[in-house]
């Protein structure tokens, strides 16, 4: 997944807050392709949701 489509699955996070929360090391795991972007495997994500959830 791209940053913009995790912001959207997040229902509008800023980019600013998502970058904050990978400083903080609250954020789904990524990694960076050779171009500079970032990416995270969507099963990552869910698992990063799910989390959330259960902790909520």
């Amino acid at each position: 997944m791209t940053v913009p489509q995790i912001l959207d699955e997040l229902g509008g996070v800023s980019r600013r807050t998502f970058y904050r929360w990978r400083e903080l090391g609250l954020a789904p795991a990524a990694f960076k392709l050779p171009n500079g972007e970032l990416r995270v495997w969507r099963s990552d994500f869910r698992t990063w949701l799910r989390e959330l959830e259960a902790a909520a």
